[in-house]
């Protein structure tokens, strides 16, 4: 099962309004790597909900419950969004800085290429988030 993290600016849209409306549309990626991972979603995916700005944490997780299509906000096949719906919380928020202290997280992307808002988890890196975030899959 593919696993992702989505980053979000929580004065726009947090994850705690995620947990508030239940689902939303996941829009507002531009990026061109960015846009090809949600291209590659699938019902049933799971996320981790990062917030960025000045809180820099993953707060909660959430499911994929669409196939990409085309943002309904614009006239161009090449934006795409997905819906997600809020899975919970977690338990023990995990900030940037952690992740960058652990030492297991070398070859992630969160790291690697900090501007991107779509970022691919793999398994291992999963695993040991919500071993970090208190939680169990």
């Amino acid at each position: 099962m593919p696993y992702w993290l989505l980053k979000t600016e929580p004065e726009d849209y947090s994850y705690f309004d995620l947990e508030r409306d239940g689902s939303t549309i996941w829009d507002g990626v531009n990026n061109a790597l960015g846009l090809k991972h949600l291209r590659t979603m699938l019902p049933g995916d799971l996320a981790f909900i990062y917030h960025t700005g000045k809180e820099r944490q993953i707060m909660g997780m959430a499911e994929v419950i669409s196939e990409p299509y085309a943002d309904p906000k614009f006239n161009d096949a090449k934006l795409v969004v997905v819906n997600v719906r809020a899975l919970r919380k977690v338990s023990l928020p995990i900030t940037l800085a952690q992740i960058k202290q652990d030492g297991k997280f070398t070859d992630f992307d969160l790291l690697r290429l900090p501007r991107l808002s779509v970022v691919p988890v793999s398994g291992l890196y999963w695993q040991r988030l919500l071993e970090l975030t208190g939680g169990t899959n």
